[in-house]
């Protein structure tokens, strides 16, 4: 390749990868070492919800209406970080990390709006006419019928005017097949997943080896990949080829609420059966097995029996695995100095469970007497049932075009797929990436994707028999009863399996920084509507909705720090602006002189579990559940919790004595929890049957600080830190609505909130020396809420910290540290507002009941005093020269805690931190 063609090409892979991910057959082309982070987040917006307004059930087309509805709409924080380090000439090493956090209201299935499906909080009067809509957020029905016995006698009335959505054909009388998405509400949940690739560089070809794993609440996968690519025609055609295999498990619990109203026998291995004494009472329950319809999946029930209430099913776990097979293949061609065409192919293999285990269909379920008059309709829901088996092939066809008077580059791509469930998808993608000079870069792009809908997808199902006919005097069958429509083998009403199209338009605007720095943000919004799918025939619009994303990312290209050029050092190599402060202590220093820059990465976790302690003394868990409640016996006592904390440190020197820092923070938290059997609930409510979890993640607080050097030579370090942090975290997170909280607006316990939600003023006072191998330290710093209360009603209490530690200099790259913490954090202060809902069972203000000890604004805070060991790696030349690499494990030694809290294990944190 002449050298102006590989100029050409360079600036045209160079501007394509702008786009994350958008040509991943090109990104060797200049896939140089770096490290990347990235924060986006999703949101829909609100569905349009329909019922009635009428309670009576006599229906008319004027008697549907839109629905106020308050639940948030499904919303989505994704954390992105990933690594490209060269190993050697030939051996490259990457990896990925995400972390998904998503909650909000989806559907939970379609029903017709004349079934009633959806009802909102209404009040009525006495014949049952509804007279306001207060605009409390709708919900499906218990079962549309099942529960509810003064349905059936008018159900005759209601599904008369159903038309059947298989056939097309109407039940005899009016017309009217509206249809509505009901709406389940989610609570936040986790997604992990990290996985990595090395790679192996021949002249003319490379191999990639590849692995990985995603944890989530309810599901895990498991997965490998082989690859490759071979290069020809000097380097101007290349191939690529892949194969994977992916395995995962799903344990999804079922919504406990909706046990009983919900048909899961396809899945289910057993069932109960009542035992009765002689007098026909029910005495107990026998379990009985039968073969379940479907081999993908099966649903492991556990039954309650209670003399008075007869058995309930508590508890219900759907597992199902699933493998899928992988292969790609692809062609790259260099067309000419400006142009690229890229041609790909793959196929996938899915066997096992494929289906969604919160998705559920709702079954209709006529019943005619003989001449075809309809006698009742009886209405259930049921999990949904998709094959067990997809096949998946999709073509890919890119092209890439560097206009060279404007110094841009065209990407346009079109990828089809299609399916044995009967799904075509079409993809069509262009964008236009200009470079504005001064290390500017703006990308505007637009998307239409188009899918026709699976071939078991249905909004619900009906299915009809004909009674027999008996002789009325001996009750001897004379005609026996008759299948008039069977429901369907497979069935799903999930909306991504139905015909529809999407359109979107975004702006990617990437800023690079000199040093190998950039910024990235963009921003795209799309529209999903039935009738946008190509030939028309999609969906109705109940199921239509918008939604955007946003992103923004830091990239470090570590190969261009590594290219050489002047510093500050006079070396022509890197400040090494680290210290030797255990990776626990943050402000401990600032930059060395001024125009330097440091980016960094922390993580800590933080677990407790164990006993209960009540101070510094353990506990029974009898006593608290008695004491820890405030004067309430408790619901709920917990058995661990987690907290993850990601944070970002992104440093700048505008002077010799003046560091400004900016450290954004993402936190995760989860919380297991046993339920009290022998608390004694009010209302009716049903309380959990066995151990559950909360789980609540995004962004938390944004730090910003300034950095003072007091003191400052060769030996002796003495930083102030003043600054603190914007209250950018939730503190408004709430609990999904259950029969233990049926309302909405009930907020989660205080510590699995995102943030404190006040302004924080965090001064820091830093000494630190270090004479030969050895270094020492001590620090002392606190938080003062500057606030008394946030948006929510509390504040958290103030801290105060004090460290000392001392390190010793095992050989140029490797330190070890010993560290002595005490901690003083104060209470909580204030409290949660009482609920303005109306309790549905009491019809009086809402009372919590799912409470534990860590609902009480007492239980929280104490003194604590901890061991830390730490080990700091520092690169000192070589491929990684620069980077600081620094672990620490805190250990607890004493605690004496505020109330009532569970034990701590320890915590454990790590930094990356890259000078230049």
């Amino acid at each position: 390749m002449n050298k102006n063609k590989a100029n050409s090409l360079y600036a045209l892979t160079a501007a394509a990868l702008v786009l994350p991910g958008l040509m991943p057959n090109l990104a060797k082309a200049a896939d140089e070492d770096s490290v990347d982070f990235q924060y986006s987040h999703y949101q829909e917006g609100k569905r349009d919800i329909f019922g009635l307004t009428t309670n009576n059930f006599s229906v008319s087309p004027s008697q549907q209406t839109k629905l106020p509805q308050n639940l948030n709409p499904i919303e989505v924080d994704s954390l992105h970080g990933s690594g490209r380090f060269t190993l050697t000439d030939r051996v490259k090493f990457a990896f990925n990390y995400t972390q998904d956090t998503w909650s909000g209201a989806t559907p939970l299935g379609t029903v017709p709006v004349a079934s009633g499906g959806n009802h909102p909080k209404y009040k009525v009067d006495k014949q049952f006419n509804i007279t306001s809509i207060s605009g409390a957020s709708p919900v499906t029905r218990s079962g549309i019928g099942l529960g509810y016995p003064f349905i059936d006698r008018k159900l005759k009335n209601f599904f008369n005017a159903i038309s059947d959505p298989n056939t097309g054909d109407s039940l005899p009388g009016q017309k009217n097949n509206k249809l509505t998405h009901v709406l389940s509400y989610a609570s936040p949940e986790t997604r992990k997943q990290g996985d990595f690739k090395l790679s192996y560089e021949w002249d003319e070809a490379g191999l990639d080896v590849g692995g990985g794993v995603s944890i989530e609440n309810d599901y895990e996968s498991r997965f490998g990949s082989l690859g490759g690519h071979f290069d020809f025609n000097q380097k101007q055609t290349a191939f690529n080829w892949g194969v994977s295999y992916t395995n995962s498990d799903t344990n999804a619990t079922l919504d406990p609420d909706g046990l009983n109203f919900t048909d899961t026998l396809a899945y289910d291995d057993s069932y109960y059966e009542g035992v009765y004494d002689s007098d026909g009472n029910q005495t107990g329950v026998k379990e009985t097995f039968q073969k379940p319809k479907v081999e993908a999946g099966r649903v492991d029930n556990t039954w309650k029996f209670d003399k008075n209430t007869g058995a309930a099913l508590t508890n219900a776990l759907l597992r199902g695995s699933r493998q899928d097979w992988g292969s790609q293949l692809g062609l790259t061609q260099v067309l000419s100095k400006n142009a690229l065409l890229d041609l790909g192919f793959g196929y996938t293999r899915s066997t096992g469970y494929l289906g969604n285990p919160y998705k559920n269909v709702y079954v209709n379920n006529a019943t005619f007497k003989p001449g075809a008059e309809l006698g009742s309709v009886s209405s259930y829901t049921t999990l949904e049932i998709r094959p067990d088996e997809r096949n998946l092939f999709n073509w890919h066809l890119g092209y890439s075009q560097f206009v060279e008077p404007l110094d841009a580059a065209l990407h346009f791509n079109y990828s089809f797929a299609h399916d044995d469930w009967g799904i075509n998808a079409h993809t069509f993608e262009a964008d236009w990436v200009q470079p504005l000079g001064t290390g500017w870069t703006v990308t505007p792009r637009i998307r239409y994707y188009s899918q026709s809908a699976a071939d078991f997808y249905a909004p619900f199902i009906t299915g009809a028999i004909e009674e027999g006919v008996y002789d009325p005097d001996t009750s001897e069958e004379i005609t026996p009863p008759k299948t008039l429509k069977e429901l369907p083998e497979h069935y799903s009403s999930d909306q991504r399996l139905s015909g529809f199209g999407t359109l979107s338009g975004g702006v990617t605007v990437n800023k690079q920084f000199t040093k190998g720095v950039s910024l990235e943000t963009g921003f795209e919004y799309y529209t999903h509507q039935g009738g946008l799918k190509i030939g028309g025939g999609g969906e109705q619009d109940f199921a239509d909705f918008d939604y955007w994303v946003a992103n923004a990312a830091l990239k470090v290209n570590l190969g261009a720090l590594n290219s050489g050029g002047s510093s500050h050092d006079g070396h022509g190599g890197h400040h090494h602006h680290h210290s030797n402060a255990p990776a626990g202590v943050m402000f401990d220093h600032a930059l060395p002189k001024s125009g330097d820059f440091m980016v960094g990465y922390r993580y800590m976790r933080s677990e407790q579990a164990g006993n209960l302690l009540f101070g510094s003394n353990p506990v029974g868990i009898g006593s608290a559940r008695a004491n820890g409640c405030g004067g309430k016996e408790c619901a709920v006592t917990p058995d661990f919790m987690s907290m993850n904390m990601h944070m970002l440190d992104l440093m700048y020197a505008p002077t010799d004595w003046l560091t400004l820092m900016l450290m954004p923070q993402w936190m995760d938290m989860e919380m297991t929890m046993t339920p009290n059997p022998n608390v004694q609930l009010t209302g009716g409510h049903s309380g959990h049957a066995s151990i559950h979890d909360h789980e609540t993640g995004g962004i938390g607080d944004t730090g910003m600080y300034a950095l003072f050097k007091v003191f400052d030579n060769s030996h002796h370090h003495l930083t102030l830190s003043l600054g603190g942090t914007a209250p950018t975290g939730d503190v408004d997170i709430t609990l999904r609505k259950t029969g233990m909280v049926p309302v909405y607006n009930e907020r989660i316990h205080y510590g699995m909130q995102l943030g404190s939600g006040t302004w924080d003023f965090k001064p820091t006072l830093t000494y630190a020396g270090e004479a030969e191998k050895f270094s020492w330290g001590a620090q002392a710093g606190g938080t003062l809420r500057l606030e008394g209360r946030n948006e929510s009603g509390f504040a958290f209490g103030d801290i105060f910290q004090g460290s000392a530690w001392g390190g010793y200099q095992w050989t140029n790259w490797l330190a070890t540290t010993v560290r002595g913490v005490y901690t003083w954090q104060d209470r909580v202060h204030g409290a949660y507002p009482a609920s303005k809902e109306i309790d549905p069972f009491t019809q009086l203000p809402f009372v919590p009941q799912h409470i534990g000890t860590f609902d009480q604004p007492g239980n929280y805070g104490g003194q604590f005093v901890d061991l830390g060991l730490g080990i700091n790696i520092t690169a000192p030349n070589g491929a990684f020269a620069g980077n600081s690499v620094k672990f620490e494990w805190l250990q607890p030694l004493h605690t004496d805690y505020n109330g009532y809290q569970l034990d701590r294990d320890g915590a454990l944190s790590v930094t990356w931190s890259y000078g230049f």
